[in-house]
């Protein structure tokens, strides 16, 4: 990976402010924000399961540095003791503004196989939360399925204003009770949900894609306002990755805006989609190439047509992998360079 000095780039992050983190309403949205005016993104590093921060160049979406010197800001303790496809989460309802998580796969890929991975792989999801974006605490390991799943994958979440609640959702396959060992043919996979408050208690998981025999992973949301959002997610059977579009709320009617088959990417995965800081109605959205250099960036200007093309990739790092991005203020974006800098 090559960085040009991080002093050129990140002049903003490298400021020692003095006064406290202002933790502002960070909700996505297709307007243009002015108190924005950069990105943080959070993933892991393929055959490195912690989760690494890196922040954008300015204001520029399409270009980020690592913070921390390329080191992990977060290292899991618990479970495999690895975690890939982190998500951040910013806080709804009373915590917007307040709290943040960050949640994530429990797998080390290294200690075992893909096969075992999804037969006897964790049914459950990492979670940390904070309060200012820099400082992450209270790791815990929430298990979410019971033991006729084979794994738990992907896991992200969404604020749901309707429920006052977060709408959680991962991939899991499933075996019959009469296979306890799974060594038998699984369900194919499909996207689960649960509601939770807290990030510690959640609800009785359910379908909420099930598109037997098709494989479906990698699920995330972009909210388009007045109850309308646009989902991207991987047909692990066809190594697809394709958008859909509801104008009538997340348990809505979903249609490919683009027609039936439409597609994005081909032999991509973990689709992370954002809102643009200074465009309106502008969004961006990282494809994994897992055979490749993992994440490359695409746009749009009309995510409603379900046409994406690709971005200007020259000053995007290599080897990102499954993650997520969050807007951020200036303040927010000095406190992490303060703490997590070169």
């Amino acid at each position: 990976m090559r960085f040009v000095s991080l002093i050129a780039l990140l002049p903003s992050v490298l400021a020692l402010p003095t006064q406290s983190l202002d933790v502002g309403d960070l909700s996505l949205s297709p307007r243009a924000d002015p108190s924005l005016t950069g990105y943080l993104g959070v993933f892991f590093l393929g055959d490195k399961p912690s989760v690494y921060f890196y922040l954008s160049n300015g204001n520029n979406a399409n270009s980020m540095v690592a913070l921390n010197k390329g080191l992990p800001v977060i290292n899991p303790t618990k479970g495999t003791v690895g975690v890939r496809d982190p998500s951040i989460i910013p806080g709804g309802g009373s915590e917007a503004g307040k709290k943040w998580y960050i949640i994530g796969t429990d797998l080390d890929i290294a200690k075992t196989t893909w096969d075992a991975a999804q037969r006897k792989g964790s049914r459950s999801i990492f979670v940390w939360e904070s309060t200012d974006l820099v400082t992450w605490n209270n790791e815990r390991l929430i298990s979410v399925e019971d033991a006729t799943a084979g794994m738990v994958w992907a896991p992200s979440a969404i604020w749901d204003e309707a429920k006052g609640e977060y709408l959680v959702h991962w991939a899991s396959k499933f075996y019959p009770t009469s296979d306890p060992n799974h060594t038998g043919s699984p369900s194919a996979i499909r996207i689960r949900y649960a509601y939770t408050k807290d990030f510690k208690t959640f609800s009785t998981p359910q379908d909420y894609i099930n598109r037997s025999p098709t494989n479906i992973i990698d699920l995330e949301f972009l909210p388009l306002g007045n109850n309308a959002y646009a989902r991207f997610m991987k047909d692990e059977t066809a190594k697809t990755v394709f958008t859909e579009i509801s104008t009538n709320g997340l348990f809505g009617t979903w249609t490919r805006p683009a027609g039936a088959n439409a597609v994005i990417e081909s032999a991509v995965e973990g689709p992370a989609v954002y809102w643009d800081n200074q465009v309106p109605g502008k969004a961006h959205l990282l494809l994994d190439f897992y055979g490749g250099d993992g994440y490359r960036p695409y746009e749009s200007s009309d995510v409603k047509s379900g046409k994406w093309s690709a971005s200007d990739s020259s000053a995007w790092p290599k080897n990102l992998r499954h993650g997520s991005v969050l807007p951020v203020t200036q303040v927010q974006i000095e406190a992490l360079g303060k703490r997590w800098g070169a």
